[in-house]
């Protein structure tokens, strides 16, 4: 879908609730929908939307993350190092995907698949849970950083060097 498809989406699920997409707002989104695959912090979000629109503080950009991802159209996530950052939801997605975050050079990739259908049939039988959602995060060395690291081991429970 292309980026104003996506954003009059936006502007209708946020009308739907009550809320405008206000300059402010629909800054930020964009900002969102141009680095979808970056997994950006609420303060890189900021940094890249004040190059668009220098009035706007970071309390708004704050704000606008907490409204879309209490309307759930976009999703905060936690690589353990405690930096909450946000991708959008996938419409058509029954659960969150997955991710493979890279211990040296701190790259999150993706894995769209999802696998644990039989685990969470399990899970529900076996413990008499009733599964909402999951999510999978797998820490190790990335492609790209694999002939580099000597001592894979080393990196375990560290932050990204």
């Amino acid at each position: 879908m292309e980026m104003e498809e996506r954003v009059k989406q936006i502007k209708q699920q946020l009308s739907a609730h009550s809320y405008k997409l206000t300059p402010q707002r629909e800054a930020t989104v964009r900002v969102l929908l141009e680095n979808e695959q970056d997994h950006l912090s609420a303060e890189d979000v900021y940094l890249l939307v004040k190059e668009k629109a220098p009035e706007i503080g970071l309390a708004t950009v704050y704000r606008t993350l907490e409204l879309l991802s209490d309307l759930q159209i976009i999703h905060k996530l936690n690589f353990g190092d405690g930096v909450t950052r946000y991708e959008f939801r996938a419409e058509d997605a029954e659960h969150h995907h997955h991710h493979l975050i890279c211990l040296h050079c701190g790259t999150v990739d993706e894995i769209t698949d999802d696998w644990l259908g039989p685990i969470e049939k399990r899970v529900e039988k076996e413990f008499d849970f009733q599964i909402i959602d999951h999510r999978l995060t797998f820490h190790g060395i990335c492609h790209r950083c694999k002939d580099q690291v000597k001592d894979p081991k080393k990196l375990v429970g560290s932050k990204v060097t």
